[in-house]
């Protein structure tokens, strides 16, 4: 679930097409045109533009950026009533990964008309109402703010559906080349999960939008990248500080939950109903039937079931996505890679209880330069570089293993790995480009990251570039593999051998090879009618360009031929473990949904997730399982997900150490209607 315009993984945005619309002629002369350009900024660089020019009532947009190796192009036209409120906006392009985008909103008389990747929609207008582009770029924010400032109320109802409104978030002067600024900060909510921040000057005219990684800022003033950053920070920890407060919950007695199942990761089953006790964030006691719960805070589990937490295995967090993650009982988040300062002090306000969040263990990501590069961890530009990086990370004292990716120079990946297991770090990693995963393999990798990283390597030849879209593009070429051939088989015989493991990812994959314009993706249709309206849209959105049947067909076979490998995988014994790179919380549970079709039953699932993930991080002594003296991590649902996995979807309480959250409590902050009742609590007599 990712806000818009300036989420974490930068996905949601789209690339170029262009549409004009001319403007009725007038004897009048046209005022003159406007133009106001923005520096698209990430890890204090830029990597993009935004360029506004408006005449009249007519805005023309071109936007784009570009990090690992792609990002949005985006051309749009916007036409402005009297009242400030869009009577026209269309939108072509394509998305990030390729999907065309055609988008059109007309509004003719008190009727509005639009298509986007949905379909077709229209309403009577009974009100001044305000269109929200589904691909719209960031310069949309300037439209909002605009019409949302000249409303008594700074609220206005929404097409296709909600409301959007604006509330202020204080002064911030900001200084550039041109000179200082005065503008005020604002939070939009109302159309997704997360507020968007963003800055207006005195005139109200978009100046800024940021958040903790990510700023689009008035081209001149770059140099604030660092204190728009902080500014975001600063307004969404607030937020959710509040939110914490308001939803966390730390009992002054033990607390008891009774009448409950537990899943035993360890047998691979259910176990009898029992009681579970914790004190101060352990696990005190765990007795079958009935206990003695006198002096402590009661929860009746109805006969459910009781889950270790769940571990997130690929993982890039923040801390908008933090607490998501927690409400949706995941409670150890392995990060692939991250901003290193930023992200170590969240994980501060972690600890600290300040925020909510899972557990967290770190990867250090090293990246070498080159025009398709991640700005993302540490890049480098010689050996030497990515051989001190190893230093760098092992010196921190907190991180597990190392992460190399795409652009990394295959030649120095040797003394890499080397260094880093003179260091006690392990190695994971996208295969770089020109060479292959067999190479990786050979070379000391104890794990692949990415499915199609692995499957790549059968069907490209040496000169092709995956720095590029074609790691996503060339899985058409998958169908024609034999997966039992010699050349597949030495690749899993290679990471049987050297007992490498691998980080599939495979929900991702599924969004884009099988997601398609106008039909609700199969991972996102156990939850998306209780999502805000951007969610329910983006469900319906394709994300890989599908120009004709027979792609169509090869990206669906695509997708079996990847199912088709794990489980030859899981036979050879080839270690598995479960990540997402999609930000995990729900979509972590269609990760392990997926799994089944590859032979894996849902106990096994559940104990690859929770105990087996944590044994494989050396943490399995303190997490995992649900036994006294251990972390008592776990999530209460009200079914049985050994017999149908979809009951983790279905979450009443979450227990992190110390910590309990109702889910329930917490969704509705972010505009998702609860899935669940909240649990009554019995206090102990006297309290």
């Amino acid at each position: 679930m990712l806000n818009r315009f300036v989420s974490a993984a930068l996905a949601a945005l789209l690339v170029l097409g262009a549409c004009a619309h001319e403007a009725p002629t007038s004897l009048v002369e046209a005022p003159a045109a406007e133009t106001e350009t923005f520096s698209v900024r990430l890890f204090d660089k830029t990597i993009g533009k935004l360029v506004a020019t408006t005449e009249g009532a007519n805005v023309r947009v071109d936007f784009e950026f570009r990090n690992n190796g792609r990002g949005p192009t985006l051309a749009e036209t916007i036409t402005l009533g009297a009242d400030g409120l869009p009577t026209s906006w269309t939108v072509d392009g394509a998305t990030t990964f390729g999907n065309e985008v055609h988008e059109t909103f007309a509004l003719e008389g008190n009727v509005a008309n639009w298509t986007d990747t949905t379909g077709p929609g229209t309403a009577a207008k009974t009100e001044p109402t305000i269109y929200i582009p589904q691909n719209g770029s960031p310069y949309a924010l300037s439209v909002y703010a605009k019409a949302l400032l000249a409303d008594e109320d700074q609220t206005l109802p929404a097409w296709p559906a909600g409301r959007l409104s604006l509330t202020s978030q204080g002064a911030a002067r900001v200084d550039g080349a041109a000179g200082p600024v005065e503008t005020t900060a604002y939070a939009l909510v109302g159309d997704d999960v997360d507020p968007t921040y963003f800055l207006v000057d005195a005139e109200g005219d978009l100046f800024a939008t940021m958040s903790p990684r990510f700023v689009i800022i008035r081209e001149g003033y770059e140099a604030a990248d660092t204190q728009l950053k902080e500014i975001a920070t600063r307004l969404s920890t607030e937020r959710l500080e509040k939110i914490q407060a308001e939803t966390a919950h730390r009992y002054d007695a033990p607390l008891a939950i009774t009448n409950v199942r537990l899943f035993d990761p360890k047998a691979k089953a259910i176990t009898e109903t029992s009681t579970v006790i914790v004190e101060k964030g352990l696990i005190k006691s765990v007795s079958a039937g009935a206990a003695d719960t006198s002096g402590a805070h009661v929860v009746d589990g109805q006969g459910g079931t009781l889950i270790p937490g769940l571990m997130e295995m690929h993982g890039h967090m923040g801390q908008d996505s933090a607490l998501k993650n927690i409400a949706a009982g995941v409670t150890l988040i392995r990060d692939m890679g991250n901003d290193n300062a930023v992200f170590s002090e969240l994980i501060g306000k972690i600890e600290a209880g300040q925020l909510a969040g899972p557990r967290v263990v770190r990867s250090g990501f090293i990246e070498g330069k080159s025009p398709f590069s991640s700005n993302n961890g540490i890049l480098v530009s010689t050996e030497e570089e990515a051989v001190a990086a190893v230093d760098w990370y092992a010196d921190q004292g907190d991180f597990w293993q190392i992460k190399i990716y795409n652009s990394m120079n295959p030649e120095w990946v040797p003394a890499i790995i080397e260094r880093a297991k003179e260091r006690g770090l392990r190695v994971s990693g996208h295969v770089p480009a020109f060479t292959n995963a067999n190479a990786m393999i050979e070379a000391g990798y104890d794990e692949i990251t990415h499915i199609n990283q692995l499957m790549l390597g059968w069907v490209l030849s040496p000169e092709e570039d995956t720095r590029t879209l074609l790691r996503l593009t060339a899985l058409q070429r998958l169908p024609k593999v034999d997966l039992d051939s010699a050349a597949v088989t030495h690749t899993l015989d290679l990471m049987a051998r050297n007992n490498v493991a691998i980080d599939p990812t495979i929900a991702i994959h599924e969004a884009l090879l099988l997601a398609r314009n106008g039909e609700t993706q199969a991972g996102m249709a156990d939850y998306v009618a209780n999502m805000p309206v951007a969610v329910q849209r983006e469900a319906k959105a394709a994300w890989s360009a599908i120009s004709s049947p027979e792609e169509d067909a090869a990206y669906k076979a695509a997708f079996e031929q990847m199912t088709g490998t794990i489980r030859r995988m899981k036979d050879r014994g080839i270690f598995i473990v479960f990540g997402t790179d999609l930000g995990g919380a729900l979509t972590l549970h269609r990760e392990l949904e997926l799994y089944q079709k590859a032979g894996f039953t849902p106990a096994e699932i559940l104990a690859r997730s929770t105990f087996e993930a944590a044994d494989y991080m050396g943490l399995g002594a303190e997490l995992g399982s649900i036994e006294p003296g251990k972390q008592a991590d776990f999530f209460l649902v009200p079914g049985n997900p050994v017999d149908d996995l979809k009951a983790i979807k279905t979450i009443r309480l979450v227990s992190k150490g110390d910590t309990v959250y109702f889910p329930s409590e917490i969704y509705p902050y972010f505009g998702i209607k609860p899935f669940t009742d909240i649990p009554a609590v019995s206090a102990p007599a006297g309290k």
